[in-house]
Parts: structure tokens; C-alpha cells; sequence
């Protein structure tokens, strides 16, 4: 074939998307679901028909070449616009149809999403969200390789070539036993954060890392707060050992109509003038063509939020 006339199919162009995404053969081909020979034969004939080398094949790594990582941006804008034109016209007759994979952080997913996708129903019945509940790295290397079209995690991501939507800003509450001293106080400052024994969820979630962010304002050490041997994956796990008496914890409100209405727990409010908090939005890769409807999705999450929380009330806080 004549390279003039040569046009490389989309098939082969998400091969070597993802294989240099990934910079394995085999990582590539499982993400694929294709067979590794079948993903070789296909970036040969991409090559091939470019009369460019694209990856570089070793014994022990895969390196995409100068050309490859040239084309690569090119690449992967061809993807979107194909994916986008797809999108187009199966939804032609309206905004947010069809299948829609969004990813959420496991501190906001169980909260708030019976209320999102109530509201999804309601004003996007064509729409079919696929929803993945990772920590926000899965997430990230998710949404870069295109496996999600969009995430909901806490700002800021600090990724290249990801664009953010800030949607809500969300305060933190302490839980703690019901007898604890500081229970139902409004009035907190971030220096009790010293007094507690604090409980933190595994390395890998953002929830962790915020708290620990606080400690510094604080000025307390973080060795002394990370050196408990409790660990716990989930929000749900370190409530019930705060109401076993192990220790206290930081929750966004979002989570205390779910979490602190077990026997045992209550919860205490910082300051209005302490900005314990945390920044939520969506992220989506720069390359997509779906920033309006994304931006609708974002005010649908929003209007979740503001309706999950105002369940706090009855508990306590004032929203």
C-alpha cells in the first residue's frame, strides 16, 4: 500500500494509545481484551502503513520513539472525536444519553449517589451511568488510559492534560463517642485536632492525606498521627471503631446523615472561621469535546450534595 493512501484504522490507533500509555505489551492487550499477538500484528500495521516506527521493543521495556511520542496527542485527539461523534449521534435529540462511566471517590460515592442518580433519572432518563468507586490514583490512571469519561474527586488533581469543573466546597465535622467532651460543640478550632486520637483511612485514599494537611496547619505531628496500627479502608469501618471508643475521626458532612446516626456517635463542628474543608469537582480529559455536558452533570452532583447534607441537619450540624 501506497503510504499517501495509507488511513490507520481507529483499532489500530487505540492500540498504540495504549500501549504507550501503559509501556507494556501484555498490561495493553488485558486492557484491550485482545490477545498480546493480536495487539503486535495491529501496531505493526499502523507502523507499517505510517513507514514510522512508534514503539521501540526491548526484552525488558517498551519505549514509545521521538515520532511516537509526537504522534501520540494526535492519536489520542482522534480517539475523542471519534468517541465524541459516536456520542453525537446516538444522543443527537439530547444532552447526557447513552453510557456514561464516571469514577468517585469511596468518601463520596456511598453518600451521595442514591440522591445523584434519583436526580440523573429525573433529568437525564437516556442517560446509563456506569459508576466506579476507586481511590482518587486509580481514578486518575482510569480516566487517563479511557476507561472513565469523567471523575468526581477532591481538587486538586494535578495532572497534565486533565481539565477540572469546581463544583462544592465541603467542611469537615469530628466524629467522636457520644460521651466525648467535645461532643455537639460548634465551635471547634483546629488545635483539639492535638487532643484526639486520631483514626485515618489506608494510604491511597485523598480523605487521609486531607487530614493530615489539617494536622500541619496545626502544627501537630503527623508521626505521632499516622503511627496508630489501626487502618481501615472504608469510612464505615472507622465510625464503628470510633463508636467502639478507639479513638475520633474527620468526616465530610456529606457522610454524617449515613455514618453518625449509629448509637454511640455523635458529632462535633470546627469554627465557621476555621477552613477545615476539602474541594470537590469533576475532572475529564482536555482532549474531550463534552465540557457542556459534563458541566450538566456537575450541576447535578451539586444539587446530590446540597440535598445529602441538609439530612445532617437533624444531627446536629448546621448546614
Amino acid at each position: 500500500m501506497n503510504n499517501k493512501e495509507y488511513r490507520p484504522t481507529l483499532a489500530q490507533l487505540r492500540t498504540f494509545v495504549t500501549i504507550a500509555e501503559n509501556r507494556h505489551f501484555g498490561s495493553a492487550a488485558a486492557k484491550l481484551n485482545i490477545s498480546q499477538p493480536s495487539l503486535s500484528q495491529a501496531l505493526v500495521a499502523l507502523e507499517s502503513g505510517l513507514e514510522i516506527q512508534l514503539i521501540e521493543r526491548s526484552t525488558r521495556k517498551v519505549i514509545v520513539t521521538p515520532s511516537g511520542e509526537e504522534l501520540l496527542p494526535y492519536a489520542k485527539a482522534t480517539l475523542e472525536a471519534a468517541d465524541a461523534f459516536v456520542h453525537r449521534a446516538r444522543g443527537a435529540q439530547g444532552m447526557l444519553t447513552g453510557s456514561l462511566a464516571i469514577g468517585i471517590i469511596p468518601t463520596i460515592a456511598p453518600y451521595i449517589l442514591p440522591e445523584l442518580l434519583r436526580i440523573i433519572h429525573e433529568r437525564f432518563p437516556a442517560l446509563n451511568p456506569k459508576i466506579v468507586e476507586e481511590t482518587t490514583p486509580t481514578l486518575l490512571d482510569q480516566l487517563r488510559d479511557g476507561r472513565l469519561d469523567v471523575a468526581l474527586i477532591a481538587f486538586p488533581s494535578n495532572v497534565a492534560g486533565l481539565s477540572e469543573i469546581p463544583l462544592y466546597t465541603e467542611n469537615f465535622a469530628v466524629a467522636v463517642k457520644d460521651d466525648h467532651p467535645l461532643a455537639g460543640k460548634h465551635d471547634l478550632e483546629l488545635s483539639v485536632l492535638d487532643d484526639l486520637d486520631l483514626l485515618l483511612l489506608d494510604d491511597g485514599h485523598c480523605l487521609r492525606d486531607q487530614i493530615m494537611d489539617l494536622c500541619r496547619l496545626a502544627k501537630i505531628s503527623l508521626t505521632e498521627v499516622t503511627e496508630s496500627v489501626t487502618r481501615a479502608s472504608s469510612l464505615t469501618t472507622i465510625i464503628q471503631l470510633v463508636a467502639a471508643g478507639f479513638g475520633s475521626t474527620l468526616l465530610p458532612v456529606s457522610a454524617v446523615s449515613a455514618e453518625c446516626s449509629r448509637p454511640g456517635v455523635t458529632v462535633a463542628e470546627f469554627d465557621t472561621a476555621v477552613a477545615a474543608e476539602r474541594n470537590v469537582g469533576l475532572v475529564y480529559r482536555s482532549s474531550s469535546t463534552r465540557a457542556a455536558e459534563f458541566t450538566a452533570l456537575g450541576a447535578a452532583i451539586t444539587k446530590a450534595y446540597e440535598n445529602t447534607v441538609a439530612e445532617g441537619e437533624p444531627l446536629g450540624l448546621t448546614v
